[in-house]
């Protein structure tokens, strides 16, 4: 009788524990979830613009010039020539590629085989107002005519992070 009584003591002290922990678990879930507290906004009626004091109209000129910086950071120029030639030993050519003054943004151009999307050039970061004239290839490939494409990715000079990027196709020719 003993043992059974303790028993029973035993299960409702378990009880009742289980149910303190429902209870301290609810509440946190309430305070977590779905106590919102709601700040108070003072809003002060009748605040109105002032008049104008030290401000004057911008000239023509000087808006031109806001509005041209304004579109000159959104653009992007991109140049590379149509045709490269490549000696066949070295792997050396000219494949022109300008990152022009205007351009707000550095560049990097990376130049892969159409046939396979194989890279067989990446020039690196080109910064506005820099260009590339000589490059040596990745690969040796064999005298002959190869459809590549150039892809121009577009980086955020502050972030660095790439923000776009313009593909071009042009032939790259091996020469005999």
């Amino acid at each position: 009788m003993k043992k059974k009584n303790n028993n029973n003591k035993k299960k409702s002290l378990l009880i009742l524990l289980l149910l303190l922990l429902f209870l301290i678990s609810g509440f946190f879930v309430y305070k977590i979830f779905f106590d919102k507290n709601t700040e108070i906004a003072t809003v002060v009626a009748g605040d109105f613009l002032p008049e104008g004091k030290d401000a004057s109209k911008m000239t023509e000129k000087e808006l031109t010039q806001y509005a041209q910086k304004a579109v000159d950071s959104t653009n992007f120029n991109m140049r590379i020539v149509s045709e490269a030639h490549f000696n066949k030993e070295t792997m050396e050519g000219g494949l022109a590629i300008q990152n022009p003054p205007q351009n707000s943004q550095p560049i990097n151009v990376v130049v892969t085989l159409n046939s396979d999307n194989s890279i067989i050039y990446e020039s690196g970061a080109i910064q506005p107002g820099e260009e590339i004239k000589e490059v040596t290839l990745n690969q040796k490939l064999i005298p002959g005519t190869y459809p590549v494409t150039a892809t121009f990715n577009i980086y955020n000079q502050n972030t660095k992070k790439k923000q776009g990027e313009v593909k071009a196709v042009l032939t790259l020719i091996v020469d005999k």
